[in-house]
């Protein structure tokens, strides 16, 4: 025996340019019938919660699926799978499309590749499609923009689940947020962690889907911003805090990475911050007493 409940979506033309719209939500349990084979013409991640089974790759390798897991079904490709007789598994799946789906799979939250990725646990994917769920109501006037956020959401929660990342964030990524500001090249950043370049490139696209440079670009352009818009530091200063030895070059990042020169940016942002910026994050439950 096996229950089932799915809901399809037909977004409209202006909802596919939100980047990701969703296209059908399920919540099933129990002994599951065979899935394909077949092939889709659109994005489907199933979140198996409990249970055991397996997919089988268009060559005829199968794989064992063991919960938790995420199975990948990406258009185009051929897929097979179901779970073991007996007690079946638990899944949620969700189904989506649209322009930000390229993005997605080039910053590595999308496996095309890898149809069967072990997660650490399925907890908080599920409460999403649980979301989905609840949002994709026939009389929801928010259906399809409210469908659509939580598939970004979804991506996220997937990728943060995934048991080859450790849950508090990868080691390497975080020595070099550490050391972003120190006056360093990605070559001696690999060095001082006993790595090649090229494995330092592989980790960092691995983790932050980007390369090593722009991780460290992206952190010391965010406190320079903080600089700019908090302090009244000379340019040339803040770029010295941020690690760059060059203030004519740091303009020229900041320009052409912002959009505007720092100077731009200050005028625009700038605020006075009596006492100095803090660097707890506030509470929006509990918000501090004046």
């Amino acid at each position: 025996m096996y229950h089932t409940w799915m809901r399809f979506l037909t977004p409209s033309p202006v909802h596919h340019r939100l980047g990701l719209v969703c296209l059908g939500v399920g919540l099933q349990y129990g002994e599951l019938p065979t899935v394909g084979p077949r092939t889709l013409d659109s994005h489907v991640a199933v979140v198996i919660s409990t249970g055991t089974g397996w997919y089988e790759t268009p060559d005829g390798r199968r794989t064992t699926v063991t919960a938790p897991s995420l199975l990948w079904l990406t258009p185009g490709i051929p897929h097979h799978y179901a779970p073991d007789p007996g007690d079946g598994w638990d899944e949620g799946f969700a189904g989506f499309t649209g322009p930000a789906t390229a993005t997605y799979t080039e910053l590595g939250y999308i496996e095309p590749d890898r149809p069967v990725v072990p997660l650490s646990d399925a907890t908080g994917a599920r409460a999403v499609i649980a979301r989905i769920a609840r949002a994709a109501r026939r009389d929801n006037p928010l259906l399809e923009v409210e469908t659509g956020a939580a598939v970004h959401e979804l991506l996220v929660a997937l990728r943060r689940a995934r048991a080859d990342l450790a849950p508090d964030g990868d080691p390497v990524l975080k020595a070099l947020a550490r050391d972003a500001f120190t006056p360093l090249s990605v070559a001696d950043h690999a060095t001082r962690h006993g790595m090649t370049l090229a494995e330092l490139r592989t980790a960092v696209r691995r983790g932050a889907g980007c390369s090593p440079k722009d991780y460290l670009l992206g952190i010391r352009l965010d406190r320079a911003k903080e600089l700019l818009a908090t302090t009244e530091l000379p340019v040339a200063s803040i770029a010295r805090r941020v690690g760059y030895d060059d203030p004519a070059y740091f303009s020229r990042l900041f320009t052409r990475r912002v959009g505007m020169p720092p100077i731009r940016f200050r005028a625009q942002e700038s605020r006075t911050v009596p006492g100095g910026w803090s660097n707890r994050v506030p509470d929006p439950g509990d918000p501090p007493r004046v």
